[in-house]
C-alpha cells in the first residue's frame, strides 16, 4: 500500500507492514519554496516544501487556539487545556471523511515529526525557565510542614500502588503485554507533583502569594527535586548492561555536580561585571542559551531526557535580576508564547483516540490513574489537617498538589516516542491530564478566596483605639523617594514616650526572574546573621528608619520587612502583614509624584496604582494614601522631616461630616495637635441648604468635633458652601497656605458641598476633595493624606465556611 504523493512531502511513501514505511525523497530535500509559479518546474511549491508548510501549520494552530480561547472563555479553563482542545479538534478533523483530503494536504505525512521536533524547543526552554525561576536554596529553608506534605504525598501513593504489583506479578505481566508499561507509568507519573505546573496554576488563579500558595510552591519544590532524582535513577537502572549502568550513573552525578560548580560561579562573575541598573550583555545571554542545548545533547548521551541538562543549568542560574530576569524576558516570547503552545497541540495530535472505552487497556489504566489520585488527595488532605490547617485550605492544597500540566504532557510525549507506552495508553494519559487539570482549576477557584480572612470582624482603626493603646502603623514603600514622605507622616502622629507608635515598614519589590515569592523580616535576619551588616535588597529603607527610631528612642518602635512578589499580588503581602501585626492604618504612597511646579516626577500606574486600589478594597484596617510633592522646605537627608526643630508645619484638615472617613481624620488630627511645631487648622465645610441637619450628626462625631473646637492651639473655621464650585474656589484660596492636608476619601458618598466635583475626578482612590487638591494645575507644594476608615464586610461573608 502506498501513500499518494499529494499527501506527503516526500517523493513516495510505501507501507511495508503495520509499523514500517519505505520513504523516497529528493536530495537535498525541499526546505524553501520557489513560490507558487517558480516552483512548478522543479517541484519546490509551497505545499511540497518543509518550511512554508511549517509556517502554515503554525498559523492554523495559532488561529484555532485563539478561536477556542474566545469561545471557551466562560469556562475559565487553564490556557494549556485550550491548546490541547485545539489539538483534539485537528485530530478529530482527520476522521471526518469529507475533510480528510484537505487535512492531509495541510498536515501531510512527513511534517508531523518536523513541527513536533521544532516545537520541542519550546518545552526545553519552558523547563529551563522554570529552573531559572526556582530558588534551589529554598530546599534548605523550607519548613517541616512543606517537607512532610510533599514527602508523604509522594511516597504513600507509590507504596500503596506497588503493593498489588508485588502481590500479583502475573496479572501485571498480562497488563504489560496488553498496553506496555502503561500501568507502572500511570502509577509513577500521577504520584508526583511538578513545580512548574503548580507555579503556572497558582499564577493563573493569582494565589501564589497567599499562604496556601506559598506552602504549595514550597511543597512542590521539594517534590519536584525528589521526582527528578527518582525518575533519572530509574532510567539509568533500566539498562540491562551493568557496565552501562555504572557509566551512566557516574556521568549523571558528574552532570549534577559539575554544572553548578562550574557554571554558577561564571554566572556570578557575569553579574559582578554588569553595572548596577544596566542590562546583562546580549553576548552572555546567547552563550547561556547555547549551553542549554549543548547540555541537552550531553544528557541524551547518558540515556537521559534532553531537558535534564537544561533543568540543571536553570537551577544553577542565580534567580532574579539582573541575569535570571534577563534570561526569562529574552526567552519568554520565543519559548513559552510561540513554541510551547505548538508543542502541546502537536503532542495531542500524536494520541490514538480511536479506542474502545470498555477495552482492557482503557479500564485498567483509567482505574490506576483514578485510584492513585484518590490516594494522593486523601494522604495530602490528612497530612495537612495534622499540620493544623483549616479544612478548606487543606482540601485546596491537596487538590493543587495533584494537578497536572505541560510537564506531564512532555513526559508522556517522550515515553510514547521511545515506545515505552503505546498510542492508546498515551491517549488515556492525555485525557487524564485534561480532566485532572480542569477539575483542580475549577475546584480551587470555587473553594479558596484568600481575601476572606481580611474581613472586618474586629475594629482596626484609629478611632477605635483606647487611650492607653499604642498606634500601630504599616507603611508600604516601593522607591527610595517614598521614605522622606513616610517619615513626615510619622512626625505628624506625634510619637512620645506617653503615646508611642509601633511602625512596620514593608518594602515591596516586583518579582522578576523567579517563581517563589520571598518575604524577609529583617529583625530575624539580623538575629540569624549576628549583626546589622547583613546584605539586603532594602538597605536604604532599613538605614533611614533605623536612624528615625534612634532619634525617637522609647517613642517609636520600627520593624522593617521586604516582600518580593508579583506586581498584581503585592496587596496580599500588605494586607497579610497588616492583619498579622494588628495595624490600625496602612499608609501607601500615591503612584504619581509631582514637583512644586506641577511637573510629573514619577508615575507608576502598573504597580502602585493597582496596589492602592486593591488594598483600599480589601484592607483589614484603615488606609491612608499619601500624595507628596517636592516641598520647598530644604531637606538634608531622607530622614529629615517637615516637623524638624527648624521648621513649622501648617496642617489643614478638610472636614465635611456625616462619614466614618471624616471621623478617622479627626482622630488623626487629635494626635497631630499635640506636636508644638504643627499649626493645625480644621476647615468644616457646611452646606448652606443643610444647616439644620448638622444638629443630627452622630454623637461620636459631634464629640470629636467639639473637642477639636475647644482644643488649645487649633483654629476651627466653618466654611459655608452651596455646591462643588464654591468648595473648589475655597480650596484654591487656601491650598498654598498649608504644607499638609488631611482629608477623608468619602468614596460613594454624595454631599451638596461636593456636587459637580466628582464629574471631574481623575483618581477615585483619592476621593473628590483629595483628587482636587492633588491636581497639578493648583501649583501647590502641599502634601495630602487621604484616609479611608476600615470597611466592615461581615455581611458579604455570611455564606463562607471558614
Amino acid at each position: 500500500m502506498s501513500i499518494s504523493s499529494n499527501y506527503t512531502l516526500f517523493h513516495s511513501v510505501t507501507r511495508l507492514n503495520q509499523t514500517s514505511y519505505q520513504v523516497c525523497f529528493d536530495a537535498p530535500p525541499h526546505i524553501v519554496s520557489d513560490g507558487l509559479w517558480g516552483g512548478k518546474e522543479n517541484g519546490r511549491t509551497p505545499i511540497k516544501s518543509f518550511f512554508p508548510m511549517f509556517e502554515l501549520q503554525i498559523l492554523i494552530i495559532f488561529v484555532l487556539t485563539q478561536v477556542c480561547t474566545i469561545l471557551l472563555k466562560p469556562l475559565k479553563l487553564p490556557q494549556f487545556i485550550i491548546q490541547m482542545i485545539a489539538g483534539l479538534i485537528i485530530g478529530v478533523t482527520f476522521e471526518i471523511k469529507p475533510l480528510e483530503p484537505y487535512m492531509t494536504i495541510l498536515f501531510p505525512y512527513g511534517t508531523h515529526d518536523t513541527i513536533s521536533a521544532i516545537s520541542s524547543i519550546g518545552f526545553v526552554l519552558f523547563v529551563f525557565i522554570n529552573g531559572v525561576q526556582m530558588d534551589f536554596s529554598m530546599i534548605t529553608r523550607t519548613g517541616n510542614k512543606a517537607w512532610t506534605i510533599s514527602v508523604v504525598g509522594l511516597v504513600m501513593p507509590l507504596v500503596i500502588g506497588l503493593i498489588p504489583v508485588i502481590l500479583f506479578p502475573g496479572r501485571l505481566e498480562r497488563l504489560e503485554n496488553a498496553n506496555g508499561h502503561g500501568i507502572v507509568v500511570a502509577l509513577i507519573t500521577h504520584s508526583m507533583s511538578s513545580f512548574a505546573v503548580i507555579a503556572s496554576l497558582l499564577s493563573e488563579l493569582q494565589i501564589q502569594n497567599s499562604e496556601i500558595g506559598r506552602l504549595a510552591l514550597s511543597s512542590a519544590l521539594v517534590s519536584d527535586i525528589l521526582r527528578i532524582t527518582i525518575t533519572t535513577n530509574l532510567v539509568v537502572m533500566g539498562n540491562p548492561n551493568m557496565k552501562m549502568i555504572s557509566r551512566n550513573l557516574a556521568s549523571l552525578f558528574a552532570l549534577a555536580i559539575f554544572i553548578p560548580l562550574i557554571c554558577r560561579p561564571i554566572m556570578f562573575w557575569i553579574i559582578k561585571h554588569t553595572p548596577e541598573g544596566r542590562p546583562v550583555k546580549d553576548g552572555y545571554i546567547y552563550v547561556i542559551i547555547s549551553m542549554v542545548f549543548a547540555l541537552g545533547v550531553l544528557s541524551v548521551k547518558i540515556d537521559q531526557e534532553f531537558v535534564l541538562g537544561a533543568f540543571i543549568l536553570g537551577l544553577s542560574v542565580p534567580e532574579g535580576p539582573p541575569l535570571g530576569s534577563a534570561l526569562v524576558k529574552k526567552l519568554q516570547f520565543f519559548g513559552i508564547t510561540l513554541f510551547l503552545p505548538i508543542f502541546v497541540t502537536t503532542s495531542v495530535l500524536k494520541a490514538d483516540f480511536t479506542m474502545n472505552f470498555s477495552s482492557y487497556v482503557m479500564v485498567s489504566t483509567g482505574i490506576v490513574v483514578f485510584v492513585t489520585h484518590l490516594i494522593k488527595i486523601t494522604v495530602c488532605f490528612i497530612t495537612a489537617l495534622s499540620c493544623k490547617m483549616p479544612v478548606t485550605d487543606a482540601l485546596c492544597l491537596s487538590l493543587i498538589l495533584n494537578t497536572k500540566g505541560v510537564v506531564e504532557i512532555g513526559i508522556f510525549n517522550a515515553l510514547f516516542d521511545n515506545d515505552i507506552i503505546n498510542g492508546q495508553t498515551y491517549g488515556v494519559m492525555i485525557i487524564s491530564v485534561m480532566f485532572i487539570a480542569s477539575i483542580v482549576h475549577w475546584s480551587v477557584k470555587l473553594l479558596y478566596d484568600p481575601s476572606r480572612k481580611y474581613a472586618g470582624y474586629q475594629k482596626r482603626n484609629i478611632m477605635g483605639l483606647k487611650r492607653s493603646s499604642d498606634l500601630r502603623i504599616l507603611i508600604a514603600l516601593q522607591k527610595q523617594n517614598h521614605i522622606s514622605a513616610a517619615i513626615d507622616f510619622l512626625d505628624l502622629c506625634c510619637p512620645t514616650q506617653e503615646s508611642p507608635i509601633t511602625v512596620d515598614v514593608l518594602h515591596v519589590i516586583e518579582l522578576v526572574g523567579r517563581a517563589l515569592p520571598v518575604f524577609i523580616p529583617h529583625c530575624l535576619q539580623r538575629q540569624a546573621s549576628g549583626s546589622a551588616s547583613h546584605k539586603s535588597y532594602s538597605d536604604d529603607v532599613i538605614l533611614a528608619f533605623d536612624i528615625y527610631e534612634h532619634d525617637n528612642e522609647n517613642a517609636v518602635s520600627i520593624n522593617t520587612y521586604t516582600a518580593i512578589s508579583p506586581a498584581n499580588l503585592m496587596f496580599e503581602d500588605v494586607c497579610h502583614l497588616a492583619l498579622d501585626k494588628v495595624a490600625s492604618i496602612i499608609i501607601l504612597p500615591f503612584h504619581i509624584r509631582w514637583s512644586a511646579d506641577g511637573v510629573v516626577e514619577s508615575d507608576d500606574k502598573k504597580i502602585l496604582r493597582a496596589l492602592n486600589q486593591k488594598v483600599l478594597e480589601i484592607a483589614p484596617c484603615s488606609v491612608g494614601i499619601l500624595v507628596t510633592r517636592i516641598n520647598l522646605i530644604p531637606k538634608a537627608t531622607p530622614t529629615t522631616s517637615i516637623t524638624s526643630e527648624y521648621s513649622t508645619t501648617r496642617l489643614a484638615v478638610i472636614y465635611l461630616g456625616g462619614c466614618d472617613d471624616d471621623d478617622e481624620i479627626l482622630c488623626l488630627a487629635k494626635r497631630a495637635m499635640n506636636n508644638p511645631r504643627i499649626n493645625l487648622v480644621v476647615y468644616h465645610l457646611v452646606s448652606k441648604d443643610c444647616i439644620e441637619e448638622l444638629e443630627d450628626l452622630m454623637v461620636n462625631s459631634d464629640g470629636l468635633l467639639q473637642e477639636m473646637k475647644n482644643a488649645e492651639g487649633v483654629r476651627y473655621q466653618q466654611i459655608f458652601t452651596k455646591e462643588g464650585s464654591e468648595t473648589a474656589c475655597f480650596l484654591r484660596e487656601v491650598v498654598n497656605e498649608h504644607d499638609y492636608f488631611i482629608v477623608g476619601r468619602r468614596h460613594g458618598i454624595s454631599s451638596p458641598q461636593t456636587d459637580g466635583l466628582s464629574e471631574w475626578s481623575e483618581f477615585p482612590e483619592l476621593g473628590v476633595i483629595g483628587d482636587f487638591l492633588a491636581a497639578p494645575d493648583l501649583n501647590s507644594s502641599a502634601s495630602i493624606m487621604v484616609v479611608q476608615q476600615q470597611i466592615s464586610r461581615k455581611k458579604e461573608l455570611n455564606g463562607w465556611i471558614l
